[in-house]
């Protein structure tokens, strides 16, 4: 089992920046490929960005591709994103989730990650 904790939302204005922290527990959370979603109101979950567990492999969805970053410390069971030059449309709930396993063609696509947080809030003012 892995237990997933986001924080760092919050309400921000056009072009700022955020990190969101996503803290797990458990003692296999380096082999997990951890997974950030994000669902604003009326719409579906839709990806933003993976990194498996080497660290090395990062994949990011295009509308966020260049300026989110994510990333992860294993020796701190944590995973990362680092948000900026945030927009009005990046206003959502942000989840962060952990797959075992994933084949790469896969990181994409929510329902196959096991585990997931209850989401953090980030709204963004224009």
């Amino acid at each position: 089992q892995v237990q997933l904790v986001e924080s760092g939302g919050g309400l921000v204005q056009a072009g700022s920046s955020l990190r969101l922290s996503c803290a797990a527990s458990g003692r296999t959370f380096s082999i997990y490929t951890m997974g950030w979603f994000r669902q604003a109101p009326g719409k579906e979950r839709e990806f933003v960005a993976a990194i498996r567990w080497n660290i090395i492999s990062t994949y990011y969805s295009d509308s966020v591709r260049g300026r989110f970053t994510i990333s992860r410390d294993n020796t701190k069971n944590t995973a990362y994103l680092q948000m900026n030059s945030l927009k009005p449309e990046d206003t959502a709930v942000y989840f962060c989730a952990a797959g075992r396993a994933l084949p790469v063609e896969t990181v994409t696509n929510a329902p196959r990650y096991d585990y997931w947080g209850q989401g953090t809030q980030v709204t963004v003012s224009s």
